[in-house]
């Protein structure tokens, strides 16, 4: 008699994205065995005793016969504990022949036959739905609270492997179809939907004084660009950077995804909130804990996690000079490239980056009222930390003074989130797909268009101040972003004269 083999579809992570596998199995006469083969990883081999005792507490007797589960493709590493249910499924249907035409299964089981959810599962369902490769899955019913978010997949909730049985016997599939909606203000363009938070955390109105950081953090956040404070201690840097995340751009629903994919592969649990995501490493953090890494499998750092957010470096020249070496790529590309010998990923790193800093290892180069104890040497020692080409990629950049009694709030992030909501309103309708601050030179040339009065005080600075062409692109793009919180389609030349302004000199 032929063996039957059926199969059923799963996946598992490679990086940040899912690949496809093909759980197989086998029931032949021999020597009782259960293997498991395909380049599997500790926690598939340890599956086994959760699908024996899965099947035996729910009345199946397990076959005096060699059982085989194939994972394929082979030279793919599979990882994760979702793969106990299909597993458990073709061994225990393995007499019958059963239609699973692109079905896919994900499920860890519990020795009772419960189906639980895992970290990895969130990640990896929409990756594939993002790839198209996904229509019908079933699923732990306890994941329906997050996975109810991803759109356009029929999910088949199930609590117990005895559940799934009866269905995949019965033939009825009952999906799961409840559409979710998300709790949050929204705005409406080009037929596109963006969402945002109306909760303020941290208000600008607590920060006294510092008119033009304020006014360059409106810029900054208006368009996503990239902007470095100096200042004094105490002057504001580290409160202005934590209040811009209630003021951001607001997001599509495919971003509020792709944010809380990263939280779940940092094996946090997100909230689904439409809030970019503020990542604030300290500066005795390595480079594998920013960008990413591993011996064996490459994992994400915190430029991924602050992906469609901000990376904020507060006493920036005390970083590594390697890590800020290796911010240029993201920074100026927005993709991180991790290579290992076991792995190579590349994951976005579409960033807002912040920094904050002192004038001077003492950090009184600045102040009016103390004296800077730092010899010419140990400021030109300081300042060498941050090369020019990285600092070239900083759009913004302001020098803070410290504040004074006369010093009162001015403007607050309610007021700063309704321009940036304009501006942002004003870029899209546009149809630009990247914010001001991100957009390549083939868009600049397209969406930043220039009076001639504007243009030609842009070429003066090119000669008076020997600009390079990334400074260039730059200077236009922070102007574009000037001129959408001015309303205006064309950037005139006070939009240039102001975006020049802010250039590290």
């Amino acid at each position: 008699m032929r063996n039957i083999v059926n199969t059923l579809l799963s996946a598992t992570l490679d990086g940040v994205d899912a690949k496809v596998v093909e759980v197989e199995a086998t029931l032949t006469k021999g020597l009782p065995s259960f293997s498991i083969v395909g380049l599997v990883s500790s926690d598939i081999q340890e599956a086994k005793e959760r699908t024996k005792s899965a099947l035996l507490t729910n009345s199946f007797t397990f076959p005096p016969l060699k059982v085989t589960i194939n994972l394929s493709p082979s030279d793919i590493k599979k990882h994760g504990t979702h793969f106990d249910l299909p597993m458990a499924i073709l061994i225990a249907l393995h007499k019958e022949y059963i239609e699973f035409e692109e079905l896919f299964v994900f499920g860890e089981l519990g020795l009772d036959g419960r189906v639980k959810s895992s970290s990895a599962l969130f990640p990896i369902i929409l990756s594939l739905k993002e790839q198209n490769l996904l229509k019908r899955a079933v699923v732990p019913k306890e994941a329906m609270e997050y996975l109810s978010y991803i759109s356009d997949v029929e999910f088949i909730p199930v609590e117990s492997l005895k559940d799934l049985i009866s269905i995949l016997k019965s033939g009825e599939f009952r999906a799961y179809s409840k559409k979710f909606k998300y709790r949050a203000k929204h705005i409406n363009i080009n037929g596109k939907k963006y969402l945002y938070s109306k909760k303020i955390d941290l208000d600008f109105l607590d920060v006294r004084g510092q008119i033009v950081a304020k006014r360059a953090s409106l810029i900054a956040s208006a368009g996503m660009h990239n902007l470095l404070m100096e200042g004094s201690p105490g002057c504001g840097k580290s409160m202005i950077a934590k209040r811009l995340s209630d003021i951001l751009p607001p997001l599509s629903q495919e971003e509020i995804l792709s944010i809380a994919k990263h939280k779940f592969l940092d094996g946090e649990i997100p909230t689904f909130e439409p809030k970019r995501p503020f990542r604030s490493p300290h500066h005795t953090a390595t480079s594998a804990s920013i960008f990413g890494g591993g011996t064996s499998k490459a994992k994400i750092g915190e430029v991924a996690l602050a992906n469609n957010g901000i990376l904020f470096f507060d006493e920036l020249p005390h970083f590594s000079k390697n890590i800020l070496e290796a911010l240029r790529e993201p920074l100026q590309d927005g993709v991180v490239n991790i290579s290992r010998v076991n792995s190579k990923i590349q994951y976005s790193a579409n960033i807002m980056f912040v920094g904050a800093m002192n004038p001077c290892p003492c950090g009184n180069l600045l102040s009016k009222s103390r004296e800077c104890r730092c010899s010419k040497r140990e400021i030109q020692r300081y300042k060498n930390r941050l090369s020019e080409p990285f600092l070239d990629r900083i759009d913004i950049f302001v020098t803070m003074q410290e504040i004074s009694r006369e010093d009162k709030a001015d403007i607050s992030s309610t007021k700063m989130r309704e321009m940036v909501l304009e501006a942002f309103k004003m870029q899209k309708q546009r149809g630009q797909e990247n914010l001001n601050g991100k957009l390549k030179e083939s868009e600049i040339n397209k969406f930043c268009i220039l009076t001639k009065d504007a243009e030609d005080t842009l070429f003066l600075a090119l000669e008076r101040f020997g600009l390079s062409n990334r400074a260039l692109d730059s200077i236009k793009r922070v102007a574009r972003t000037i001129a959408d919180l001015d309303k205006s389609d064309l950037i005139e030349k006070r939009h240039i004269i102001e975006a020049i302004s802010y250039r590290k000199r």
